[in-house]
């Protein structure tokens, strides 16, 4: 299981994937309120930034397909939502005249939802995390209960991340941590800063071994995460939202 946190926003997540939940988020509530009555609820969204140094530059290339009814005309909908998804959600500033747009790239969306694409296989992994930035483990989240290190210990990882990046330690960090059936104590322990720390990898291991008690049930205790606090997990992933109880970062003692 992997956790990562980024200083480069203040939710400790990649600028790339909170643009694209923002997109989503955006979507959702103007289809809501009625601004966009022809919405459907099925929609995808991506950003490529430019990134130097770590640190994003611009917007490069920003996609939204949004499912709709069959009576707007395409060009329609995609000035709407260049004006009212796109500017609204993505700061100005990352956005300029080599920006590329790709709305409704494949034209009409009328089908959407499990009629469109069914199966419920554990997906939309990337999307749940990080966005392709940092690692994945593999195992999905959604429908395991927190006994499952595949979600509590992936919780745990982000938590322990994003501590060390509030508390300065490193500006990115990745928290890597293995388990066997049976055995309590993690198998091993990874942290990576990718050259961000004045701490080497052994002092930031040591500092996590001295903060963080990392067995399952340790985890699903101290994160309360026997409680119902799942359903808001369901859209817009899984990180960068401080009301989840492994995104508020733990006061370290170094």
């Amino acid at each position: 299981m992997f956790g990562y946190a980024t200083d480069e926003t203040e939710e400790c997540m990649p600028l790339t994937v909170v643009l694209a939940h923002k997109l989503n988020a955006r979507l959702a509530a103007l289809r809501k309120d009625g601004t966009f009555p022809w919405a459907g609820p099925d929609s995808k969204t991506q950003v490529k930034l430019k990134i130097l140094s770590a640190i994003p530059i611009r917007v490069h290339t920003v996609v939204v397909s949004t499912q709709h009814m069959r009576d707007i005309p395409l060009d329609v909908l995609r000035k709407e939502v260049m004006e009212h998804v796109i500017k609204y959600s993505i700061p100005a500033k990352y956005l300029d005249d080599k920006t590329i747009y790709h709305i409704n790239p494949c034209g009409e969306f009328i089908t959407g939802g499990p009629m469109g694409d069914a199966g419920l296989t554990g997906r939309k992994i990337i999307v749940d995390t990080y966005g392709g930035w940092g690692a994945h483990g593999g195992g999905a989240f959604s429908g395991k209960d927190p006994s499952k290190v595949d979600r509590s210990a992936a919780y745990a990882a982000r938590w322990v991340a994003k501590s060390l990046v509030k508390a300065g330690l490193c500006r990115r960090c990745l928290v890597q941590l293995s388990y066997a059936i049976g055995i309590a104590e993690p198998l091993s322990i990874t942290v990576l800063s990718y050259g961000t720390s004045e701490k080497t990898q052994k002092e930031l291991l040591e500092i996590v071994m001295k903060n963080f008690d990392l067995r399952p049930g340790i985890i699903i205790k101290e994160l309360g995460l026997k409680k119902p606090i799942y359903s808001k997990t369901s859209a817009y992933g899984h990180f960068g939202r401080e009301e989840f109880p492994w995104e508020k970062p733990k006061k370290l003692v170094l």
